[in-house]
C-alpha cells in the first residue's frame, strides 16, 4: 500500500490543472497535444471527464459509468467547468475512510488510496499535455511531476503494456531531464516544443 496520503498531492495538481486550463485560448483549442489522439478541446474534454469520474468513485459511485464530456461544453466554459468538477473531487476524498476503502477503477479494484494516488498522475500528466500543446504558458511545480513519475513506474512497467495500456511504450528521456519530460518519456510522449 501507498503510505503517502495522496489527497495534499492531487489537491495541488488540480489546483496546477486549473491554472493552466485557465490560459487557454479559443484559437488554440483545435490544436495539437502530445496526447497524438486529442486536440486541445478534446483533452480538456478527458481532463473534465476523468475528474468527474474520481469524484464519482470518491463519492462511492460507479466511476465506470461516467462518459466524458463530448459536445457538453461550450468552447468559452472550460474554466468553470473544470473548477466545477474539481470541487466536486476534493470534497468527495475529504473523509479519511475513502484512502481504505476498496474502490473500482477502470483498472480493476483498488484501495481509495491508490486510485487517488492514480489519478494525481493522471491529471498531472495531462497538464504537462496541456502546457506543451498551449507553448508551456507557466512553471509546472516538479514535485507533483516527481511523485507521477514514481507512481507511473510502479503501475506501468513498460515490459507489461500491451494494446489494452492507455500509455505508449516508454522512450528514453534526454540525459538531464526534468521530472515532467521523465514522466511524459515514462508514459510514451514527446514535447511538442523545444
Amino acid at each position: 500500500m501507498n503510505p503517502i496520503d495522496p489527497r495534499p498531492l492531487y489537491a495541488r495538481a488540480t489546483e496546477q490543472a486549473a491554472t493552466v486550463i485557465k490560459t487557454v485560448r479559443p484559437e488554440q483549442l483545435a490544436g495539437p497535444t502530445p496526447c497524438t489522439e486529442f486536440d486541445v478541446r478534446t483533452l480538456l474534454s478527458h481532463i473534465v471527464g476523468g475528474t468527474r469520474r474520481i469524484a464519482v468513485i470518491g463519492e462511492g459511485g460507479d466511476g465506470l459509468a461516467v462518459r466524458p464530456f463530448a459536445g457538453e461544453v461550450g468552447d468559452d466554459s472550460w474554466t468553470a467547468a473544470y473548477d466545477e468538477v474539481r470541487a466536486r473531487a476534493l470534497a468527495a476524498w475529504e473523509g479519511d475512510d475513502r484512502m481504505a476503502t476498496t474502490v473500482h477503477v477502470p483498472w480493476g479494484e483498488v484501495s481509495g488510496r491508490n486510485a487517488l494516488s492514480a489519478y494525481v498522475m493522471e491529471i498531472v500528466a495531462h497538464t504537462w499535455d496541456l502546457s506543451e500543446a498551449l507553448g508551456r504558458p507557466l512553471e509546472l511545480d516538479p514535485e507533483l511531476a516527481e511523485f507521477s513519475l514514481a507512481a507511473a513506474r510502479h503501475a506501468l512497467p513498460d515490459a507489461e503494456r500491451d494494446e489494452y495500456t492507455p500509455f505508449d511504450s516508454a522512450r528514453p528521456a534526454s540525459e538531464g531531464a526534468g521530472a515532467y519530460a521523465e514522466l511524459a518519456a515514462w508514459l510514451g510522449r514527446e514535447p511538442l516544443t523545444a
